[in-house]
C-alpha cells in the first residue's frame, strides 16, 4: 500500500472466543476479506453492524445459529451471492440490511419466515426475478426497500397485506411492469411510495386514496395513463413525482386531462348534453337525499325522546356515550373534579381541538366542575398499545410520578373502544410553534429575547432530565413544547418515550419517530431513536426560536430546510451571525452537527445556555 493510505484489516478469527459478546458494532472503517464465521459462536450476539466496509464474498451461513440476533446489517459492502436462506432461521431477526452490494440472487420465497421481521432493506443490489407473493407473509414489516435492482414482473398485491408498513415502500429502478394493484390503498400507515423508473402501465388507482398517511410519492417514469387522482398528498407533491409518463395528465402536472386539439362540434353537443343530464339526475338525488335525511333524523329523534321519557332521563342527556372500558385519576385531590364521560364527551366536538402532532391530537375539556384539562387523543397508528392495557397504564403511573417542572405528566386516562385519552393539566398559552409561528403574526405577542431564552433553556433542562433517568423521546418539536400561565416550556408527548440502552444509547427498540423538519439525518438508514438524535432535534427547536423560521419553509430552495438553510450561509456569503443571535447561534449549529459524536450532550448544551442567561 501506498504511504498515506488506510490500510484495511480483517476481522480476527478469534472473534468467535468473545462468547458473551452482545453487540458488534464495526461500521464506518476499513475492514476488509470475508465475514468470518467464528461469529456464529457468540451466541448471545444481538447486534452486528458491519456496515460501510470492504467485505467481499458471501455472508457465512453459519449465522443463521444466532437465535439471538435482532439487527444484521451489511450495507454497504462488496458481498454477492444469494441471500442466504439460514439467515431466515434467526427466529428473532428484527432488522436485515443487506442494501448496497453485490447480491444477485433472487429474494427468496421463505423471506417471511422470519415472523419478527420490520425492516428488510435489499436496495442497491443486483437481485432478479420476480417479487415472490410470500412477501405478503411479512406481516410486521415497517420498511419494504428492493429499489435499483434488477426485478421484473408484477407488483404482487399481496403487498397490500402489510398494514403495519409506515416509513416507506420503495420499489424504484426495477423492471417492474403492470398495473399498479389497487390493493396498494389499503396500507393506511404508509409514508412514503416510491414505484419510479419502472415499466409500470395503466392508471393509477383511486384506490390510493385509502393511503391516508402519505407525504411522498414518487411515479415518475413508467408508463402511468389517466388523471392523477385527486388525492391531497398527490397534489402537494411537485410535479417532478409524475414526470415521464406521457399518458398522465391532471395536478399537480401542468397539462390538464382534456383532448390534446380542438374538439369538433359533435363532441362538443354530446359533452353538452352529458352535462345537462347529470345536472338534473344530481339535483334530483340531492333533493331526495335531504328529504330522507330528514325524515329520518326526525324519526330517530323522535324514539329517542321516547325511550328517554321512559327511563325518565332528562331530555339534554339522551345522547349515547361510548362504554369506558377502564379509566382512573392518578391525582387523588382531582378525582371527583374530572367526569371521565364529559372527557369523552370534549373530544368528540372539533370545536375544542388545540393542536394536531405525530402521535397525538389535543383537545381541550372543560369539566362540570369548571376545572379545565388538556386531552391527548391517540391517533390509530399508536392504537396496538391498546391491546396491552396494564403496561400501558403501568407506565403512564410511573410517568405520573416523574417530577420536572418542564415536563407535561399524565394525571390520569380514559380508554374506550379502541382510543385512549391522556389527561393533563390545561396549559393556556398553546405551544411554542404556535407563539413563534402564528402569534407573531401579531406585534403585540411577539416573544422577547428573555422569553425565548427562558423557553430554550427549560425544553433543555426537560431533555437532559430524561435522558438522566434512561428515557429518550421520540417527537421533539415546537409542536410538542407547550407553555403554561407564565409562558415556561413544558415538554409533550413524553408517553411515547422509550427507555434507553445504556449500552448504546439508544432507544431499547427501532421506532418511528419525530415530526418532519425535526428528524435528525442518520435515522434515515440506522432506524434508531438515539439521545444526539434528541439533541440534533432541540437544535431546530433554538434555530426556530432564533430566526423564527419553520424546520422547512417554503422560502427555502427545494430539498432545503432550515438546518442546511443556516449551515450553508457561508456559501451565500453570510454568516450564522447574521441570521442568527450571535451568542446561541454557535450552541444551535453545535447540536445539528450532521456528525451525531460531535453533538453536545443535553447536559452541557444546559450549561452552555445558563452561562448565556448570566450573561
Amino acid at each position: 500500500m501506498g504511504l498515506g493510505e488506510p490500510e484495511l484489516r480483517d476481522i480476527p478469527w478469534a472473534i468467535g472466543n468473545a462468547s458473551s459478546l452482545t453487540y458488534f458494532e464495526a461500521d464506518n472503517n476499513n475492514l476488509s476479506g470475508k465475514i468470518v464465521s467464528d461469529f456464529a459462536q457468540c451466541k448471545n450476539l444481538t447486534l452486528l453492524n458491519l456496515a460501510s466496509n470492504g467485505f467481499t464474498g458471501s455472508v457465512p451461513a453459519q449465522l443463521g445459529i444466532l437465535g439471538n440476533l435482532q439487527e444484521l446489517i451489511l450495507t454497504s459492502n462488496y458481498l454477492f451471492g444469494d441471500i442466504p436462506l439460514s439467515i431466515l432461521a434467526c427466529k428473532n431477526l428484527n432488522k436485515l440490511d443487506l442494501s448496497n452490494n453485490r447480491f444477485n440472487g433472487t429474494i427468496p420465497m421463505e423471506i417471511c419466515n422470519v415472523s419478527r421481521l420490520q425492516y428488510l432493506l435489499l436496495g442497491q443490489n443486483s437481485l432478479k426475478g420476480e417479487i415472490p407473493h410470500e412477501i405478503g407473509n411479512c406481516v410486521k414489516l415497517l420498511q419494504l426497500h428492493i429499489g435499483s435492482n434488477y426485478l421484473t414482473g408484477s407488483i404482487p398485491p399481496e403487498i397490500g397485506h402489510l398494514k403495519n408498513l409506515q416509513i416507506s415502500l420503495n420499489l424504484s429502478f426495477n423492471r417492474l411492469h403492470g398495473p399498479l394493484p389497487p390493493e396498494l390503498g389499503k396500507l393506511d400507515k404508509l409514508v412514503s411510495l416510491d414505484v419510479s423508473n419502472n415499466q409500470l402501465s395503466g392508471a393509477i388507482p383511486p384506490d390510493f386514496r385509502g393511503m391516508l398517511s402519505l407525504i411522498e410519492v414518487n411515479f415518475s417514469k413508467n408508463l402511468l395513463t389517466g388523471p392523477v387522482p385527486n388525492f391531497g398528498p398527490f397534489h402537494n407533491s411537485s410535479n417532478s413525482s409524475f414526470l415521464g409518463n406521457k399518458g398522465l395528465c391532471g395536478e399537480p402536472l401542468t397539462f390538464s386531462c382534456g383532448s390534446s386539439s380542438g374538439s369538433d362540434h359533435e363532441g362538443y353537443r354530446h359533452r353538452v348534453s352529458y352535462r345537462v343530464i347529470l345536472a338534473v339526475v344530481g339535483s334530483g338525488l340531492a333533493v331526495f337525499v335531504s328529504v330522507t335525511i330528514v325524515v329520518l333524523l326526525f324519526m330517530m329523534r323522535e324514539r329517542q325522546e321516547k325511550v328517554a321519557k321512559a327511563a325518565g332521563v332528562p331530555e339534554n342527556e339522551t345522547s349515547d356515550l361510548p362504554t369506558i372500558v377502564v379509566g382512573n385519576v392518578f391525582v387523588d385531590n382531582l378525582k371527583q373534579a374530572i367526569d371521565l364521560d364529559a372527557v369523552i364527551k370534549a373530544t368528540m366536538k372539533d370545536a375544542n381541538k388545540l393542536s394536531c402532532g405525530t402521535f397525538s391530537t389535543v383537545y381541550k375539556a372543560i369539566m362540570p366542575s369548571g376545572l379545565i384539562l388538556l386531552v391527548k387523543r391517540l391517533k390509530s397508528v399508536d392504537r396496538s398499545i391498546i391491546h396491552h392495557q396494564n403496561k400501558m397504564i403501568r407506565g403512564l403511573e410511573r410517568l405520573s410520578r416523574l417530577c420536572h417542572d418542564n415536563l407535561m405528566q399524565p394525571i390520569g386516562f380514559v380508554i374506550y373502544e379502541d382510543v385512549a385519552l391522556l389527561l393533563h393539566h390545561y396549559l393556556p398559552n398553546g405551544t411554542l410553534g404556535q407563539l413563534l409561528h402564528e402569534y407573531t403574526k401579531k406585534p403585540e405577542y411577539e416573544p422577547d429575547w428573555p422569553q425565548r431564552l427562558s423557553i430554550a433553556v427549560g425544553v433543555a433542562e426537560d431533555l437532559a432530565f430524561l435522558h438522566h433517568v434512561a428515557v429518550i423521546h421520540l417527537d421533539i418539536s415546537s409542536g410538542n413544547v407547550f407553555l403554561d400561565a407564565n409562558f415556561n416550556a413544558v415538554v409533550g408527548e413524553v408517553e411515547i418515550s422509550k427507555l434507553l440502552d445504556p449500552f448504546r444509547g439508544t432507544a431499547s427498540i427501532s421506532a418511528v419517530a419525530g415530526s418532519f423538519g425535526y428528524i435528525t439525518p442518520e435515522y434515515a438508514y440506522t432506524m434508531q431513536v438515539t439521545a444526539p438524535g434528541n439533541v440534533y432535534s432541540f437544535g431546530v427547536i433554538l434555530l426556530e426560536i432564533l430566526t423564527t423560521r419553520m424546520p422547512v419553509d417554503e422560502v427555502f430552495d427545494e430539498g432545503v430546510d432550515l438546518v442546511k438553510w443556516v449551515h450553508s450561509a457561508p456559501a451565500r456569503g453570510e454568516t450564522p451571525e447574521q441570521i442568527l443571535d450571535a451568542r446561541l447561534s454557535t450552541i444551535a449549529l453545535l447540536c445539528t452537527d450532521g456528525i451525531p459524536a460531535k453533538r453536545p450532550k443535553m447536559k452541557k448544551v444546559v450549561e452552555m445556555l445558563q452561562e448565556v442567561k448570566q450573561n
